[in-house]
């Protein structure tokens, strides 16, 4: 006949697991939740002069969109986030096609309220993220957007890309927005001193590996960060607008978080597109 001291023990461990596996559930959740947060998610921070954006690299439900590659393209992973509590900042337009040309160069255009933008982007470095942006450009998914940080001090980068900083006046949530997948990084500069020059545009992400999104940055002078983020292409022209807006500051939004803030001279992207291939 079972002791009532063993009963009491059986009942410990009952509740003990349970209480385990409510804790394993709770993480989880907490996992896909942090997923869905931004091109990467949670405000877009500079941390020790690190433009970053919290990303998620997606949970156990993850989904990849993969394919064979071939002569001249280049198999790409974009690796899809759980929709289970995605945010409204999360904009889905689908995932790109896996396969990507890996030859060849594009310009991307960036047409904005103060004046053009261009870059040369060269598909042999970055196949798969230029094969995202041309997916999301196509898809208006740029358009109509504000960049939503300038950082001064330290770093010299003006960040854009996030599809729901939309809109009049500013929102706590303005960072955190991106597509509904994330793909690996691509071209880091390792062997460059310094990594980022004036003149490049990078992809923002989380600091981990596979966490970038849309959101991008533009290098309006010489940077010191870590060589984590890809390197898309190099500005071609409109320069002179980048530097327009650094030169009015930003509102110190993120100065207790991580430095900069919103630029005060507001830069919208009217439109973003990518040009056909050429030379592929």
């Amino acid at each position: 006949m079972t002791s009532t001291r063993e009963r009491q023990r059986a009942a410990a461990r009952a509740r003990l697991e349970r209480e385990m596996a409510e804790r394993a559930a709770k993480a989880r959740k907490r996992r896909q939740t942090q997923a869905i947060v931004g091109a990467a998610a949670v405000l877009v921070l500079v941390v020790a002069g690190t433009v970053w954006l919290a990303t998620s690299l997606g949970g156990d439900d993850e989904k990849q969109n993969t394919a064979g590659g071939g002569d001249g393209f280049s198999q790409c992973a974009f690796t899809e986030v759980p929709k289970e509590g995605r945010s409204k900042q999360i904009k889905d337009v689908g995932l790109p096609t896996a396969q990507q040309a890996n030859t060849g160069t594009q310009t991307m255009t960036i047409d904005t309220n103060l004046g053009p933008i261009t870059a040369k982007i060269d598909r042999g470095k970055v196949p798969c993220t230029a094969g995202s942006f041309t997916h999301l450009a196509s898809k208006g998914f740029f358009d109509n957007t504000k960049c939503h940080r300038l950082v001064t001090e330290g770093i010299k980068v003006l960040q854009c890309g996030d599809p729901s900083a939309t809109g009049k006046g500013w929102r706590e949530t303005d960072g955190t927005g991106g597509p509904s997948y994330n793909l690996a990084e691509e071209n880091l500069p390792t062997d460059k001193r310094p990594p980022y020059p004036e003149g490049v545009i990078a992809m923002a992400n989380s600091g981990q590996q596979g966490s970038t999104g849309s959101q991008f940055f533009i290098v309006y002078g010489d940077s010191q960060l870590d060589p984590n983020y890809t390197v898309l292409g190099t500005i071609t022209g409109g320069m002179d607008v980048v530097k327009q807006v650094a030169a009015a500051g930003d509102d110190g939004a993120f100065a207790q978080q991580a430095g900069g803030g919103h630029p005060k001279k507001e830069i919208v992207v009217n439109k973003l597109s990518m040009s056909d291939i050429q030379g592929g």
